[in-house]
């Protein structure tokens, strides 16, 4: 059966039959692309390079820029060639295992460090005179090391037992890039296992730090509500609509539809949601465009 694995491929079902339609997406995936690269590397450079905000918060608002750098290339490449060949480019098997763990280790991450991210608000907003010792600088590497360890010891594993199911077949996978429900649908073999794995990690990497952020926010409403000022936050609404919905609900088509926002739209609205509101964040940006026009003359 490993031997009948290694040569399976696995073609993409396009959005659409007709080839103006899928370059009509194409053109929108890709404009999505580039807008969640600029924005996210646009963050992470005026972090760095601005000392002024190599502070806690903006480390880790930085590490979510670059992961979703990463999160959206795990995923928009390969869609991309598949939208304008029409589904027609194959993507071998281990080509797509390759896919889905970094796309599982990433958003993994992603959920984990938003979690850490309001953990670190809760602090500074409900006990401000005792921030700076609270969330300190070892604390913050371990943080961020630990949601990488805990991203990448719950993607492995899942990703190895899907991918020692049986595939029987060349099979085209109803969606746009290798996730963990559509190609479990492809495998000629009981799934149950599989699925209650998916569940339990899903669980683990949506579940809990959705409640902690809902129990961070819920006293940081409170002390809002005392202090006068606002604070945004992350929905993981549309994730866990996929990998939280029992498979008898499942739907190919919702799936790919909810899967474009959480993969294309909500990178993009990351940088504003996170950042762009900071207003030592614009003053530092504002500081790099005026340098910017000023070096540019004489260039």
């Amino acid at each position: 059966m490993e031997e009948i694995n290694k040569t399976i491929q696995f073609l993409f079902r396009p959005f659409s039959a007709d080839p103006n339609v899928q370059v009509v997406i194409s053109v929108a995936f890709l404009v999505m692309y580039l807008t969640s690269l600029s924005g996210n590397a646009i963050i992470a450079v005026t972090v760095q390079i601005n000392h002024s905000l190599h502070t806690p918060m903006y480390f880790f608002l930085a590490n979510l820029a670059v992961l979703e750098i990463f999160y959206t290339s795990s995923i928009a490449p390969l869609a991309l060639e598949n939208l304008l060949s029409m589904g027609k480019t194959p993507v071998c098997i281990t080509g797509c295992g390759t896919q889905m763990f970094f796309f599982v280790f990433l958003g993994g991450v992603d959920c984990v460090l938003f979690a850490v991210m309001a953990y670190d608000r809760f602090i500074a907003i409900c006990y401000p005179l005792r921030y700076t010792l609270i969330v300190n600088w070892p604390l913050c590497v371990e943080l961020m090391v630990g949601s990488l360890v805990l991203g990448f010891l719950l993607s492995l594993p899942l990703t190895i037992l899907i991918f020692h199911l049986p595939f029987c077949n060349n099979s085209e996978i109803y969606h746009f890039y290798c996730d963990m429900p559509a190609v479990m649908r492809l495998a000629c073999a009981d799934t149950h296992v599989h699925q209650t794995a998916l569940y339990i990690i899903s669980f683990i990497v949506l579940g809990i730090p959705l409640s902690v952020i809902s129990i961070s926010y819920v006293f940081i409403v409170e002390a809002i509500l005392q202090i006068q000022s606002a604070e945004g936050h992350h929905q993981y609404g549309c994730t866990s609509f996929i990998y939280l919905s029992p498979s008898s609900s499942y739907s190919p088509e919702m799936d790919r539809v909810v899967s474009v926002v959480y993969t294309s739209i909500t990178p993009i609205l990351n940088p504003l949601i996170y950042s762009m509101r900071s207003k030592e964040l614009k003053d530092a940006l504002r500081r790099n465009i005026r340098y910017l026009v000023q070096v540019s003359p004489s260039l």
